[in-house]
């Protein structure tokens, strides 16, 4: 089974800019997006993808990630 930031990975194009989706999705839910989003973040560290934006829900760094932007490497 795979998780939400899995399947956004492999449905996004290699080399193309891809936004984490939230509207119409079960990742409507902020913490659900925030979680899926660092789940992304970590695929960056292994060299999958590359992080283009993320802001956040606030200024602090213990804020939600509200939006997502990223590049499929491999």
């Amino acid at each position: 089974m795979r998780t939400l930031a899995q399947s956004a990975y492999l449905e996004s194009e290699f080399g193309a800019l891809s936004e984490l989706p939230s509207v119409g999705t079960s990742l409507e839910n902020p913490y659900v997006y925030d979680a899926s989003a660092k789940e992304l973040k970590a695929m960056a560290s292994q060299g999958l993808v590359k992080i283009v934006e993320e802001r956040r829900e606030g200024n602090e760094e213990s804020a939600l990630i509200s939006r997502l932007t990223f590049e499929r490497l491999r």
